[in-house]
């Protein structure tokens, strides 16, 4: 019995203009203190949930990772860092609520280092940023901004990098403005 192989449909990320990424996770420094880092992890995923009811807020995607037994993360995407800083400051949000918490524990000397918090901001201009998927379904960039099958931006890395939207470019790059 022969078997028909057909060609891998290969896609890149439909993404315009400036992307806008935020790691943010956790470090369970002492897995023995599930009281200290539970409710760390609810906390993230209360604000997830949150995040995927509000459209508004601006997040357009995300996809929860581990790097170890003791390391979780979010890579998120964002319209914008406007919409980004918003959400972090916004007083009726879970986000506010969470570091006001972490906060007073810091004031009160209560924190014991039994997990660790982080994230990283990346305001990445177009022309900086490049996606191929090799018969994956949306992920990543791809299910934050769509995809697009690869030809439209290039075969090759250097063309999807030189790809260009028209979009007058926003000020997600940080331009100092």
């Amino acid at each position: 019995m022969s078997r028909r192989f057909s060609v891998a449909e290969r896609t890149t990320a439909a993404a315009e203009g400036d992307v806008v990424v935020l790691l943010i996770g956790m470090r369970i420094n002492r897995f023995w203190a599930v009281h200290h880092w539970l409710p760390v992890l609810l906390a993230m995923v209360r604000m997830l949930r949150e995040l995927g009811r509000q459209p508004e807020r601006g997040l357009l995607g995300h996809v929860l990772l581990t790097a170890s037994p003791r390391t979780y993360y979010v890579v998120q995407y964002w319209e914008s860092k406007e919409k980004l800083y918003a959400y972090a400051h916004a007083p009726d949000a879970s986000h506010h609520a969470a570091w006001a918490f972490i906060n007073r524990k810091e004031r009160a000397g209560k924190v014991r280092g039994h997990v660790g918090l982080w994230h990283e901001t990346y305001l990445v201009p177009e022309g900086s940023y490049e996606a191929i998927y090799a018969d994956m379904p949306a992920f990543g960039l791809a299910a934050a901004h769509g995809q697009v099958p690869l030809e439209q931006r290039g075969r090759r890395a250097k063309d999807r990098l030189a790809h260009r939207s028209g979009k007058v470019p926003s000020r997600a790059a940080g331009d100092g403005s």
